[in-house]
């Protein structure tokens, strides 16, 4: 019946992804709220184990109590739930894309305290149709108009969409049948925000044949070149790359030699897995420093990535500046890629070695790295006092790993 697709969606997502345990990411609007009964529904039936949350972003006076009503439904529903409070808004920047981030970061680190496997999300193809029109007005490229992904890595964290198939009237139906109510964020209807104007446009367009369901096949078939041309970026840089340190090192005659395209991808690749950015740079800048490559150019910055031709090849490492105030407990990642293993993390904590720690080795330079390279690498610290570096030779029972390399990097991006 219409009104168990919710649940018949889920289920065939789930079994996909072979998931035992799942988070919920419930706001208390009619997509997430049929996510959550959803799922409580599969859960009487199987094995399946629950934990949702709901993130109040102090955006709006009735968050709390739209966040105190999905608590409610949880318990009622027997599933753990609980709420995250966010109160990192600066007064610089987007502030859209800012609790976009946070959303995403403070879910997962919740996800990861509470041992689920992967948070499921509720966009649905109406989501997909109304990105699309945002993204068309921005003049977006294939990666930007292409489909969401149903299955992806962020914030080391695995999500899930499984209602990209279904349209927000089918979750309503389902809602409506079970006599449950949702919560109708009244940003919804502010013609102030993108969104609610993409779904006017969207309206308009409906006689045309240019409905949410046409539009979210467009993605799909965008979603499918996007698919195409990673896998033309993933052999490139098989290739092309390898990895030294942490750094990316480019041979540039296989690089230069490959399609514009996959240069570009690659290029703007290797710019977000060592900055960390949560955006890829603008085109203007890349354009020059793909030019660089090719004419064996000068060496430039970009991204807080800082790229250096060397001996025939291209070294791509950390810009010092960007990382200089960098610090993270030792037990914590660090710069979003290195973890370290040693005595006692907790009382320590990790930031690059830097000029501060370079001056405390005078045995540095037989490690046989350059100084511009070894004052980017992590260290291990205790307040001011340098206690391991083992890039520089002195490791003191401790050692620093990548937590995820270039090629998983690039394979979940």
């Amino acid at each position: 019946m219409t009104q168990d697709l919710p649940v018949q969606h889920l289920a065939t997502a789930l079994a996909a992804a072979g998931i035992t345990h799942l988070g919920l990411a419930v706001s208390g609007g009619s997509d997430s709220t049929a996510l959550l009964l959803a799922a409580a529904d599969l859960a009487r039936a199987t094995n399946l184990r629950l934990s949702a949350v709901t993130l109040d972003h102090g955006l709006r006076a009735e968050a709390a109590a739209e966040a105190a009503a999905v608590a409610a439904l949880a318990a009622r529903l027997a599933v753990p739930h609980q709420v995250l409070h966010w109160d990192g808004r600066t007064s610089q920047g987007n502030l859209m894309d800012q609790a976009r981030a946070a959303r995403y970061r403070l879910i997962a680190a919740w996800a990861q305290g509470a041992a689920v496997q992967a948070v499921a999300l509720a966009h649905s193809r109406d989501d997909q149709a109304e990105t699309f029109l945002m993204r068309l007005s921005r003049a977006a490229g294939v990666d930007g108009l292409a489909a969401m992904q149903a299955d992806f890595t962020r914030d080391g964290m695995r999500w899930l969409r499984p209602y990209l198939g279904l349209g927000r009237a089918d979750l309503r139906r389902f809602l409506t049948a079970r006599g449950q109510g949702w919560i109708d964020d009244p940003t919804n209807a502010d013609p102030a925000y993108g969104r609610t104007r993409a779904r006017a446009a969207l309206a308009a367009l409906a006689p045309l044949g240019i409905g949410a369901e046409t539009l979210a096949d467009v993605a799909v078939h965008l979603g499918a070149v996007r698919v195409a041309l990673d896998r033309q970026r993933a052999d490139l840089a098989q290739v092309a790359l390898h990895m030294e340190d942490g750094d990316l090192i480019l041979d540039p005659a296989p690089f230069v030699a490959a399609p514009p395209e996959a240069q570009r991808r690659l290029l703007v690749a290797m710019l977000g897995y060592l900055g960390q950015g949560g955006y890829p740079p603008r085109a203007a800048p890349v354009a020059s420093l793909l030019a660089a490559i090719a004419t064996q150019g000068r060496g430039r910055t970009l991204s807080g990535v800082r790229a250096t031709p060397e001996k025939g090849r291209w070294r791509f490492g950390r810009e010092p500046a960007a990382i200089a105030a960098l610090q993270c407990p030792a037990d914590a990642v660090w710069d979003g890629r290195w973890r370290a293993f040693g005595p006692d993390r907790a009382a320590h904590s990790i930031r690059a070695l830097g000029e501060l720690g370079l001056a405390q080795l005078p045995q540095w330079r037989q490690s046989g790295r350059k100084r511009a390279n070894v004052i980017t690498l992590p260290s291990i610290w205790r307040d001011q006092n340098l206690v391991s570096a083992p890039f520089a030779g002195f490791d003191e029972g401790w050692r620093l790993e990548l937590a995820t390399d270039f090629a998983s990097w690039l394979d979940s991006h």
